[in-house]
Order: structure tokens, then C-alpha cells, then sequence
């Protein structure tokens, strides 16, 4: 485990301790020093101030985990002639009061104001939307806003922890959101796990949105959410656990293949973990081109006509898994041009890397640990894709879910088709161009025309498929007040 640790120190374990330093020539070299004996990563030194014979100094570290965090601290009070006076936690400090807040689009600075933005004007813009409700998108925040809708049964790689622990996490998304795609997204996290009672509650709040975003809800009941909202709402529900992880896993591989010099149509690739992630990752490559699909979970490949199969298993199973291979990953893994994982760290690994195809392309996407670390099958994979930050080639949805929506909302889609998530494959993957090489198949989280690109292909496609709705008719403030009589006292 210290091992580990020591490789990857994370910015999310970063802590800042305020020391008081000895003023003696060698102390800071001791110090540093102490700290790196122990895997730390210093990111700054700081002066606070300089009082008698000694130096209060402010130092940040990188630590691999909280215990490794504990270790660092208590090794930098062992070092003679230096005392910590305080540390704080910097992820913690991060979401100290929460992540986002609402902020007002205007100012509200005399009578005037607040006449026309609250009664009486406001009562106006109500009698519009009453008298036409399509107006609802352009004269409210309906036109840019995606509710994040959670049950907190499968966060992260946490679990079923609940709604208010999930919290955290569904305001890191809506900061991502509005970050990379300037879409206002409002995280609604649900005291229930029942799915009807979900699903009323969010045909209830629909109103106020312009697109549904489902995440970290567990399996299979996220299918049947997605599935029963999608019938019931006219604006679109994407659950990004799903179709974001297919998307920007479609875009890694169309650039893998190049560097490998294989067609999609021709491999066979192999996904492990057939949840929400595996399976909608396994359906956009099969919709892409993809001929060849085995899918393996806890009980082995799923075949047709497998005994002890979910209904979800069952449906898998039928457009997969075309020549029948029956086993386990060992006999899947044969000659596998392709391996996917959305499982469990420490699944794979490099013996079972051999047994695949020449120049085998490995997707390791469990999180925090990888279903194999990169490091022990470099040689023996040609391209290598985890989902860390600390590793090349890191499949992130972060790079679909914000210009995704944004393409929605601008082309006013009320249901999401394959062609879009498609489309927005690849331009995620033209995003890299000329600079495709191993260890960049796939764009910088940091990119900023990765979201622009795929909200334009969206929008596109969304438009040349028939699925786009125009409201330019409703966006001149006198067309939306009535009649120019109406507008004279």
C-alpha cells in the first residue's frame, strides 16, 4: 500500500502545514528532505513571517491517501528543530460551504429594477408563458438549465453511501458543467431508491429544466429510469455513468485503432464489467462498426442462452458474443484485439495481457485503482487508457457531458438518438489531430475546444436528423410582449 502511495501522490490529498523552522543554515534542506524520505510531493514553500531565531513557513504537500497525509505530518514533527504549529486538508477546505451558488444575471440597484426583474413587471413575463408555454425557454432559466439527478446508490466507486453524501459530488459536476460548457446545472439529490417514486418526482420538477442529467444511480435501475423518463419527458435525459463513458470511450478508440493501424469493424475487443458503463459502452461500439463484442462478468462471458442471466444480462447477450467463446476473461482474452474495463482494480494482468492479439489496445477505467496499472504491462500493450489523472490517455466524461448538453440545449433537442453520441465520439477524437501519438489518443480534460466541438456536432446532428426544435420565432423581446398595441399604456 505505501508503495502505491508513494508513485501518485494526488492533489487530493494535498495538505498545507505551517511550520516554525529553526533559523539555521540547512533546517529548510532537512525538512524537504524528511519529507521526501516519506513519498510527500512539495508543491510550495512559503514564508509567513520571521520571528527571533526562527521562520514560519507554509508548505504544501501532495499525499497518496489520508493515512499516507498522517504519515507526512508526523515525519515532519520528527525533524529536530522544527515544530508544526497547524495543517489544514485542502480538499476539504475546497468544499468548505458548499462549491457553487446562485448569482443573479442583473443588478438590482433602484426601483426600476426591481419593478421590471419582480411585481409588478414580472406578473407580464407569467401571462406570456401562461399565454404560450413554448415561451418558457427563452424568457427563463429553462433555456440553460440540466437538473443532475441522483439517488446516491452508486457513487463514484464509493457505493450506496446516500443523497447527502452524494452531494458533494453532484456540485463538483454542476462547477464542470458550467466551467466547460457555461450550462447552469442544479444538483437534485433524492431521499429514495424506489424507482417510481424517482421518476414522478423528476417528471415533477421537469418544468424548470432544459435537459435531465441521471448519474450515479445503480444498475439495472438506471435503465429503467432513463428508459421510463425518456417516454415521459420532452427534454432530453441523458445518464452520463452510461452513455458519457461509451462516448468518450468510442472517441479513445477510433484513435487507438490509427496508432495500432487495425479497422473497428475488424477487432474484437473485450469488456469487463457489464453494468451500466460496460453495457452502454458495448452498445455505441457495436452501433459504431465494432463486429465482434465479449462481454464478461462476475460469472464469466455472457452468451445467449446462458442460465442464471438478469433480464438486462439476457438482452447483452443476444447482440454480443457472436462466435459463442465460452469461460472466463482467460479464454475471452484470446487473441482480443481490445480490452474495456469498468470492473475492479487488480483484474488483469500482464500474463493475461499476452494472450491477447499483436499490439492489444487496453482500456484500465476502474477507479481509483485501475484493473491493471499501467506500469506492469508497458511493452506488452500498445496503447494504454486508464481513468486516472496521473496516468496518459485518461478517459474522463468530462470531456462529453458539458458540450453535449450545451449542443441539447442550443438546438432545443427533446430526445437524445445514437447518431448524436456518435457524433460527439468523433469530435472529441478529431480534437487530437496531428498530434495523435500513444500517449495521447484522447484530448486534455483542460482542452477548451473539446466542449465547443461537441456541442457544435450535436447541434448538427440534431438539426440535420429532425430532432432539433426552433424557437427563434420566440427570442425578440416585442414579439414575446404581444402585439406592439399591448405595449402602449
Amino acid at each position: 500500500m505505501v508503495r502505491a502511495v508513494i508513485q501518485h501522490p494526488s492533489a487530493s490529498f494535498a495538505f498545507t502545514a505551517r511550520c516554525r523552522i529553526v533559523n539555521r543554515p540547512g533546517m529548510l534542506g532537512q525538512l524537504t528532505s524528511a519529507i521526501g524520505s516519506v513519498g510527500g510531493d512539495i508543491r510550495a514553500l512559503d514564508i509567513v513571517r520571521v520571528e527571533g531565531n526562527g521562520i514560519v513557513r507554509d508548505i504544501t504537500v501532495l499525499a497518496g491517501n489520508a493515512d499516507h497525509a498522517q504519515k507526512l505530518i508526523q515525519r515532519m514533527s520528527q525533524v529536530p528543530g522544527v515544530e508544526v504549529l497547524e495543517y489544514s486538508d485542502r480538499t476539504f477546505l475546497a468544499h468548505l460551504g458548499g462549491k457553487i451558488e446562485v448569482t443573479p444575471r442583473h443588478t438590482i440597484r433602484t426601483r426600476d429594477d426591481l419593478s421590471m426583474v419582480y411585481t409588478p413587471g414580472v406578473a407580464r413575463i407569467c401571462l406570456a408563458i401562461a399565454e404560450d408555454p413554448r415561451r418558457v425557454r427563452n424568457l427563463t432559466i429553462k433555456r440553460n438549465a440540466v437538473a443532475i439527478v441522483t439517488d446516491g446508490s452508486a457513487v463514484l466507486g464509493l457505493g450506496n453511501i446516500g443523497p447527502e453524501a452524494a452531494i458533494p459530488v453532484m456540485e463538483g459536476k454542476s462547477m464542470l458543467f458550467k466551467e466547460f460548457g457555461s450550462v447552469d446545472a442544479f444538483p437534485i439529490c433524492l431521499a429514495t431508491q424506489d424507482v417510481d417514486q424517482i421518476i414522478q418526482t423528476v417528471v415533477n420538477i421537469a418544468p424548470i429544466f432544459g435537459g435531465i442529467n441521471l448519474e450515479d444511480i445503480a444498475a439495472p435501475r438506471c435503465f429503467e429510469i432513463e428508459q421510463r423518463l425518456t417516454e415521459l419527458l420532452d427534454i432530453p435525459v441523458f445518464h452520463d455513468d452510461q452513455h458519457g463513458t461509451a462516448i468518450v470511450v468510442t472517441a479513445a478508440l477510433l484513435n487507438a485503432l490509427k496508432i495500432v493501424g487495425k479497422r473497428l469493424e475488424d477487432v474484437r475487443v473485450v469488456c469487463l464489467g457489464v453494468g451500466a458503463a460496460g453495457t452502454a459502452v458495448s452498445r455505441l461500439l457495436i452501433t459504431a462498426g465494432v463486429g465482434h463484442i465479449i462481454g464478461v462478468d462476475r460469472g464469466g462471458i455472457l452468451s445467449e442462452g446462458a442460465a442464471d442471466l438478469s433480464p438486462a444480462q439476457v438482452s447483452y447477450a443476444t447482440t454480443t458474443n457472436r462466435r459463442r467463446v465460452t469461460g472466463g476473461l482467460r479464454e475471452a482474452l484470446i487473441d482480443a484485439d481490445v480490452f474495456i474495463g469498468t470492473s475492479v482494480g487488480g483484474a488483469l494482468d500482464a500474463d493475461l495481457v499476452r494472450l491477447m492479439a499483436p499490439s492489444p489496445i487496453v482500456f484500465a477505467l476502474a477507479n481509483p485503482e485501475p484493473e491493471v496499472q499501467p506500469e506492469a504491462i508497458e511493452g506488452s500493450a500498445a496503447v494504454i487508457a486508464t481513468g486516472r489523472s496521473d496516468y496518459p490517455n485518461q478517459i474522463n466524461n468530462v470531456l462529453c457531458f458539458p458540450g453535449f448538453f450545451r449542443g441539447l440545449l442550443d438546438s432545443g433537442a427533446g430526445q437524445i438518438s445514437a447518431a448524436m453520441k456518435l457524433a460527439a465520439a468523433h469530435a472529441i477524437a478529431d480534437v487530437v489531430g496531428e498530434d495523435l501519438n500513444p500517449e495521447y489518443i484522447i484530448p486534455s480534460v483542460f482542452n477548451r475546444d473539446v466542449a465547443p466541438a461537441v456541442a457544435a456536432a450535436v447541434s448538427s446532428e440534431a438539426r440535420s436528423s429532425g430532432l432539433a426544435r426552433e424557437f427563434s420565432d420566440l427570442i425578440d423581446p416585442l414579439h414575446v410582449a404581444g402585439p406592439a398595441r399591448d405595449l402602449v399604456p
